[in-house]
């Protein structure tokens, strides 16, 4: 496919096929994902891919609670997980969402799920000392993570950046066998789409780019 044809088509990918991702396809992708940059070139990236009936299980059993406080804050008209304004929703009104059957196993059960993982120790973390939460590390890992998700769809391949299982992230190592330097990133459930879309709805450029300053004028036409 042409690059930007790839790019405006790759969508969010949840429901698969049940035609298997084989190891040299896998391989294929992440030989073309590793191009991706990094701070210093240090390429702090591992991958792991699960295929394992216990693991994906584990997988969902980690990820439930958190998605269960997601859908209570929507519920609650608020913006999930933000670190900006303090949430509202109570442990009783999390406890009181009924999921739907199958909204998280259609990810965990996708023909591969990749968790990928990034070394601390070789990121520069240059917003370390600010008073918010870091975002300046994930320069060195979503790139790449991106590029897995555009070899996919060039492949004719679809998957989905997701990171509900990152609030656990210490089950999720331990259960893994990830040693403690390393970051959770993105897990990313990957297969062939049971329906390819091709017309995705995104903002236009005027809405976000602006020359100069903040309150400067869009960019020209």
């Amino acid at each position: 496919m042409e690059l930007f044809e790839v790019m405006r088509t790759a969508f969010a990918a949840r429901n698969f096929t049940d035609k298997p991702v084989s190891d040299q396809t896998l391989r294929k992708l992440l030989d073309n994902a590793r191009f991706a940059p990094s701070g210093g070139n240090r390429q702090g990236w591992k991958v792991i891919a699960v295929r394992e009936a216990d693991t994906r299980a584990r997988l969902a059993a980690l990820i439930e609670p958190t998605f269960k406080r997601y859908v209570a804050q929507m519920q609650a008209g608020e913006a999930p997980y933000n670190t900006v304004n303090p949430s509202q929703v109570t442990d009783a009104d999390i406890e009181a969402v009924k999921l739907p059957e199958g909204i998280i196993s259609q990810v965990t059960q996708a023909p591969v799920v990749l968790l990928v993982f990034v070394d601390l120790s070789v990121v520069a973390s240059f917003d370390r000392d600010l008073d918010r939460v870091g975002v300046i590390s994930g320069g060195s890992i979503y790139p790449f993570v991106w590029n897995i998700l555009l070899a996919a769809r060039n492949e004719g391949l679809g998957g989905t950046l997701t990171t509900f299982v990152g609030a656990q992230e210490e089950a999720l190592k331990s259960l893994l066998g990830v040693p403690p330097q390393m970051a959770f990133a993105a897990m990313l459930p990957i297969g062939e789409p049971v329906k390819q879309l091709t017309r995705l709805k995104r903002k236009p450029v005027d809405e976000f780019a602006m020359r100069e300053r903040w309150d400067g004028p869009p960019l020209d036409a």
